[in-house]
């Protein structure tokens, strides 16, 4: 994924000011062996593509006056308090022989074809939406998939049972809750159900 880019050569809170107002948005790259670099982006692409989910967990290359400025990965954006308006944008820079820690967003599958949802009309809420992991950045996933088609009434899952790609690896800790059926009142959990069964047979 390539965007465009030219050089800035002036710095300030007025010389960001005049950007904007010309429909530039100031950012910056950093990280590597090279100094920080100021450039500037158009506003209008750089608004549609931060709203974009796989823009914030893909290798973006670099194109800076017409050249090649290597790979980066996004990693701030900067909103306006009310205006929909992009006001700044970090990026770093990644070596492809080099690990990333980043967050990639979270995918939930086959939720109504699992027990919970329909042996035990359970409600399943997702407190996180996001993992943050480490790999290479030729393994950065734009998204992990969790398959939710064994998750019973009452169960939770954590962040250790997420079955991640291959080469990446967990940063959070993995008793993070990423899913959780909650049974709603009146509904029994399977659990429940075949105590239930055991106690009418005995």
């Amino acid at each position: 994924m390539k965007f465009n880019a030219t050089t800035r050569s002036v710095k300030g809170t007025s010389a960001s000011r005049r950007l904007r107002r010309a429909g530039r948005v100031p950012a910056i790259v950093y990280g590597g062996n090279a100094e920080p670099l100021n450039i500037e982006l158009d506003h209008n692409e750089t608004y549609h593509a931060v709203r974009k989910e796989e823009y914030h967990s893909s290798i973006l290359e670099l194109i800076v006056d017409g050249k090649s400025a290597g790979s980066v990965l996004l990693r701030a954006v900067q909103w306006h308090p009310y205006k929909q308006q992009v006001l700044h944008v970090d990026f770093q820079r990644v070596a492809k022989n080099e690990r990333i820690t980043t967050k990639v967003p979270l995918h939930f599958v086959n939720a109504d074809i699992s027990p919970a949802v329909k042996l035990s009309a359970a409600v399943i809420v997702h407190p996180v939406t996001e993992l943050e992991i480490s790999c290479l950045p030729g393994d950065l996933p734009q998204g992990i998939e969790v398959d939710l088609s064994n998750l019973e009434g009452g169960a939770v899952l954590h962040a250790g049972d997420v079955k991640l790609p291959e080469g990446v690896t967990l940063v959070q800790q993995a008793d993070l809750v990423v899913a959780n059926a909650q049974v709603r009142g009146g509904a029994a959990s399977s659990s429940d159900q075949e105590e239930g069964g055991e106690a009418a047979g005995e």
